[in-house]
């Protein structure tokens, strides 16, 4: 299998073309197998890996260890740790998908909106993807695609459209990877709660607001009645989101 995959890449840069992509190469019909190794089972074992011992614990070394195969045998598969991130990406976000009935330009991205929140929270190595691994997969073009449809049909020029798509996603996650580092920050330092978190910042925040230089935050501290709620929180702001979109753009 490697021999093969080493004369295919010869030939292709003979020709002077491009070798088949991570996406072409899995979507070809395979040949007899030497070996039960396959993209699908890379992905997946990686996968658990991550959720379970975090992203960083991803090594071609480690993902052998996991299969059960010599530590060479995964980079006849991947040609390194972008194309495993890639393969990681796109397995769990098949998970992210809308009714083909939904049509509304509106609900179609706070519906991937709020499904892309729980899966960087079940899968919080996400937060720490490069951009554009996250978006050039099979499985996150099509929730582009469809974003980018639903847009489309009202008449936006493409700028627009790409525009506004972008200003969801970087909405989804850093109000995810902020609530991704306040979980670890808690879970690093025993805090099980709102209330234990902000009992042990106490003595913190009662100096800062003894200084008189902060009396909205104090307003919010003293009259919030959502701190801890951050899903509430994310659907809030997410609503603000789409309804700035929607006045701007007369959708």
């Amino acid at each position: 299998m490697a021999v093969a995959k080493k004369k295919e890449g010869e030939e292709a840069e003979e020709s002077g073309a491009q070798p088949p992509s991570l996406w072409e190469r899995m979507e070809r019909p395979a040949p007899a197998p030497r070996t039960s190794l396959t993209l699908e089972r890379i992905a997946a074992a990686a996968v658990e890996i991550a959720d379970e011992e975090g992203g960083a614990a991803v090594t071609m070394r480690r993902l052998a260890t996991k299969l059960g195969v010599a530590p060479m045998a995964a980079y006849r598969h991947v040609n390194g740790k972008d194309d495993l991130w890639a393969l990681m990406i796109d397995r769990v976000s098949r998970e992210l998908t809308v009714p083909d009935d939904v049509t509304d330009w509106r609900e179609v991205l706070r519906s991937h909106a709020l499904q892309a929140r729980q899966l960087m929270l079940a899968h919080p190595w996400m937060a720490v993807m490069p951009t554009p691994v996250i978006m050039l997969t099979p499985a996150r073009m099509a929730v582009a695609e469809r974003g980018l449809s639903a847009l489309a049909a009202h008449g936006l020029d493409p700028d627009s459209v790409m525009a506004v798509l972008r200003t969801v996603t970087s909405y989804v996650h850093g109000a995810a990877q902020t609530e991704i580092a306040l979980r670890d920050y808690q879970e690093r330092h025993g805090w099980t709660s709102g209330d234990e978190t902000r009992e042990a910042l106490a003595p913190q925040m009662r100096y800062l607001m003894s200084t008189g230089r902060y009396p909205a935050f104090e307003q919010y501290a003293l009259g919030a009645s959502h701190k801890d709620d951050r899903a509430w929180e994310f659907a809030f702001g997410l609503d603000c989101v789409l309804d700035g979109i929607a006045q701007r753009l007369g959708i």
